[in-house]
């Protein structure tokens, strides 16, 4: 049974250190009751108390890793029904099935890799393969397996048999094991506790899916993923709502598990695939498979992924820092924005355009816009000069002028104040017109 905040509470140090990244253990406690907070963010707890804790504060999706160094991923760890609520913590994975036997294997292998978009300051991409034995054979297997391996997190779908032959060569990279059915859940809980692997439970309905879970558990496997099979987009609907309702309101344990559907059984085109994945990343699924990655599927896909895991309750936003733009010198120019991130990809793409090298200075702002920084107080003359004066820009220049963005030219004055000695300039107040300021400079 979940504990109170007041309980965990008495299990707290009570220093109110801060550590955790709230004012007070009280907070953090409620946080944790609520599932707003993890016991890894408190620093501070004896072990025994963590473990005390661990089963009461865990979220009711276990968390489960696949993958290794690079390719390492969460799947997981989701603590509501709806995004608006707080948010949704792990981006589900996309992955690709091939056969080990595709005579185009290398090809298409090589043109995965090369999908990659950036997309403010972040790399979209897929990220996993799921490989499956169609040649039966354990040689070719592992030999396709070890050629993805390093890239891409694996899924490998083949006989207890042919696992047991190459999970000694394949296990360092933590790969995914499909499926523990009905009729092979031993053996393949016996690879899966062996060989340290995640292991997905297959079957037709969450009756069963809940039996499997059951049995696997008592077996000791824990890093469990859900396979309920589904013959229609309302049937993958249902039962992923079913089993994420399960988990977080009648706290099943047997489906806290996370989810993994294939859109390509449901379409033989892309295209239809493309309509299925978007709705299972929106409705919990841990892991997508298509049947092909292709550049006008996958990067729409990505990027609605990232738009529905983006934390609403945060803005997206760029260290605070300098940021030279086309190998400025001394005599660059000098200018100042937020970190919201899309503001400065807004501002960085304009200077870049402008074909002019520039000082970039990135101000933190808890991630708020120029001018809604500015009425919180937090882009104002004093606050902006304290950050000019400790960024270090005043030792890669021999001028003293600073731009600001239009829209807080009313902070001039202010500003030239706390900066005695600079000279502010006001730049536009869109930004489209940020080139042919700077081309007027000196």
């Amino acid at each position: 049974m979940a504990l109170t905040g007041m309980q965990i509470f008495k299990f707290l140090p009570k220093t109110n250190c801060k550590d955790c990244g709230v004012p007070t253990c009280l907070a953090f406690a409620m946080n944790l009751a609520a599932n707003k907070a993890w016991l890894h963010q408190c620093p501070h707890l004896p072990p025994e108390v963590r473990a005390q804790l661990g089963a009461a504060a865990a979220p009711p999706i276990k968390k489960v890793e696949v993958g290794s160094g690079a390719n390492s991923y969460s799947l997981g760890e989701e603590t509501v029904l709806f995004r608006h609520e707080k948010t949704f913590n792990h981006q589900p994975l996309l992955a690709a099935k091939l056969c080990d036997n595709d005579k185009n294997l290398q090809q298409k292998f090589e043109k995965w890799q090369g999908l990659q978009w950036l997309r403010i300051g972040l790399t979209l991409r897929a990220e996993a393969v799921f490989l499956d034995n169609c040649s039966q054979s354990a040689e070719v297997f592992l030999k396709a397996a070890q050629q993805i391996s390093p890239h891409f997190a694996l899924i490998l779908c083949a006989s207890p048999q042919v696992l047991e032959q190459t999970l000694p060569k394949l296990a360092q990279f933590r790969p995914m094991l499909y499926a523990a059915e009905a009729h092979n859940y031993p053996k393949m809980a016996e690879l899966a506790l062996n060989y340290k692997c995640p292991l997905i439970i297959k079957a037709n309905t969450l009756n069963d899916l809940t039996t499997l879970s059951h049995q696997l558990g008592l077996l000791g496997v824990q890093d469990l993923v859900l396979d309920c099979q589904a013959a229609s987009m309302a049937d993958v609907l249902a039962n992923n709502t079913a089993i994420r309702r399960a988990a977080l309101l009648a706290k099943n344990k047997d489906l806290g598990l996370p989810i993994i559907n294939f859109a390509c059984a449901l379409s033989q085109d892309l295209p239809g695939q493309t309509m299925a994945a978007s709705l299972m990343i929106a409705k919990y699924a841990s892991i997508i498979v298509l049947s092909d990655f292709r550049d006008e599927y996958l990067f729409p896909l990505t990027l609605l992924r990232l738009n529905i895991f983006t934390d609403p309750q945060r803005p997206m936003t760029m260290q605070q820092g300098i940021y030279p733009i086309a190998s400025p010198g001394p005599d660059a120019p000098v200018i100042i924005t937020t970190n919201f991130s899309l503001t400065y990809f807004m501002v960085n793409g304009e200077i870049e355009n402008a074909r002019k090298p520039a000082w970039l200075l990135i101000m933190d702002t808890e991630g708020l816009s120029v001018l809604t920084a500015w009425a919180a107080g937090k882009f104002v003359g004093d606050t902006i000069a304290e950050f000019v004066q400790q960024s270090g820009i005043a030792e890669k220049i021999y001028h003293r002028r600073l731009i600001i963005p239009g829209y807080v030219a009313n902070i001039k004055n202010e500003l030239e104040e706390s900066l005695p000695g600079w000279q502010i300039l006001p730049g536009p107040r869109e930004v489209s017109g940020l080139p042919g300021l700077l081309k007027s400079l000196p």
